[in-house]
């Protein structure tokens, strides 16, 4: 066996390298310095993520007879998911440090980065039976991760429900994967890919690669395979909400991106092109219309990142560089976007215990800070200029219109429509805080350090990614 080859892999050698740290840190450490694993975890991933940009990769490199590839975009994917994984990890230092969780602290560090580094292979996997190993490993920790609050039955409620429809939907995919291997003998991406191009469409192939999207559809929570997203969400403590709305969705549309373009492409117009029009028109208006019904901040929340997920959608929809471009922008923005919102749920949540969208009535006057965060996230995430979430929607919308059909004309224009309506439940938030006559029930109180940090960082990547372009323009060339 040649060992080069794990050359290619230096991200995820450096994951494993912080895991194993993070793992002796939280094994051997004395008891009375227990409580710096998670600023000790931050600063470790911190480092990685920098190195991260700094690594350089000339080309497509292929590892372990093809099965795993490395690459200028790849790379930056992956940065762009540490990004992410920073920002939830930073902001997870108050809640981890409550006297219920702070004995187990170090798991909950330990089970992110066991999850990432899934995430990581499901993003390079150029073989089915490598995907499927990250498909897994992303997913079991995440189930602990959601019933990490032992104490509270939600937690536990939560967990159960991700277990099951997770267990469900991995065997629906892998029904999937079995009608693939016995149309064309090959679970390699490229090796399917040609013998698809040979043999054309058959009704098969239409049910096999139906029960590879609903698969994966539920990691994205398109619509209908959503129904576990909201409960989930609620229950789960709200870092791992975070985690699971943002990191979790944007590895899930990078590795359905490379499905359906590398092994799907070919019978893209027979098959799966009117599949994905009707899935990114049900996932947006539902997304929108139940998010408009929700009280609790997280459902609320949940309902939203359904939405965005059909947004998404669009981008992968595109088969174009644009919209890869316009992709990992768009997820970029939503990391920063979201995590905002969530990083001011969160901080009133370990102040006061309080989720629901009417305790935010007044909010500017007690804590104008929070109150102008949260409103900065929600004009990002409703797509108001001059903010981040514009250009990203713009972006997305340009580069599926530049397939030029007139069907996704006509699903660009439906988008644009579900818009206007996530503008209205968007800016009821903002009603509530600014607007609203009544008291507000959330007193004045001072935020951690570590919760400030990461409203800064999110409050900052909303404002740049909005004025600077240079951000795109790189990511459209190194996917040109």
């Amino acid at each position: 066996m040649d060992y080069t080859q794990f050359l290619a892999m230096k991200q995820e050698i450096g994951l494993l390298v912080v895991f194993i740290l993070v793992f002796l840190l939280d094994t051997f450490m004395p008891k009375k310095s227990q409580g710096q694993v998670g600023g000790i975890c931050c600063l470790l991933f911190g480092v990685f993520t920098l190195g991260g940009f700094c690594s350089s990769i000339l080309g497509e490199q292929l590892a372990f007879g093809g099965m795993y590839e490395t690459s200028t975009v790849i790379v930056n994917i992956k940065n762009i998911l540490n990004i992410g994984v920073l920002i939830v990890m930073i902001q997870g230092l108050r809640w981890s440090a409550q006297d219920l969780v702070k004995i187990r602290r170090g798991e909950f560090y330990e089970l992110l980065l066991a999850t990432l580094f899934g995430m990581y292979l499901m993003i390079s996997a150029r073989h089915f039976l490598l995907f499927v190993i990250g498909l897994e490993t992303a997913s079991l920790p995440l189930a602990a991760m959601v019933a990490f609050d032992k104490h509270r039955y939600e937690s536990h409620e939560a967990a159960i429900k991700y277990v099951l429809t997770a267990v469900f939907s991995s065997a629906v995919f892998m029904m999937g994967l079995s009608y693939v291997y016995g149309l064309t003998g090959s679970l390699y991406f490229a090796n399917i890919a040609t013998a698809l191009t040979v043999q054309g469409t058959s009704w098969l192939l239409v049910v096999a690669l139906a029960f590879v999207i609903a698969g994966i559809g539920f990691k994205l929570s398109l619509v209908p395979f959503h129904l576990w997203t909201a409960d989930v969400y609620q229950g789960a403590p709200t870092p791992v909400t975070s985690y699971l709305s943002v990191i979790s969705k944007g590895a899930a549309a990078f590795a359905f991106l490379v499905i359906l373009w590398q092994v799907f492409g070919a019978v893209y117009s027979q098959v799966w092109e009117w599949m994905m029009y009707a899935l990114i028109i049900l996932t947006i208006t539902v997304g929108n219309l139940f998010a408009i019904r929700q009280r609790n901040m997280k459902r609320f929340l949940a309902f939203s990142s359904i939405s965005q997920a059909g947004y998404i959608m669009l981008g992968i929809e595109a088969m174009n560089p644009m919209g890869l471009s316009a992709l990992m922008f768009y997820i970029l923005v939503y990391i920063f976007s979201n995590l905002a919102a969530f990083g001011v749920i969160g901080a009133i949540e370990n102040a006061t215990g309080k989720v629901y969208m009417q305790d935010y009535n007044g909010l500017y006057k007690t804590n104008p800070r929070l109150a102008f965060t949260m409103m900065l996230a929600m004009f990002s995430l409703a797509g108001i200029p001059p903010f981040a979430g514009f250009f990203s929607k713009f972006f997305i919308f340009t580069g599926a219109i530049n397939q030029g059909s007139i069907a996704i004309y006509v699903l660009v224009l439906i988008a644009l429509i579900n818009t206007i309506i996530s503008l209205y439940y968007y800016l009821l938030v903002v009603k509530a805080m600014f607007i609203s006559d009544e008291e507000s029930t959330v007193a004045k109180f001072n935020s951690s350090l570590s919760e400030r940090v990461a409203m800064w960082i999110c409050v900052a990547g909303i404002l740049l990614l909005g004025i600077v372009s240079c951000f795109y323009n790189h990511l459209l060339a190194i996917a040109a």
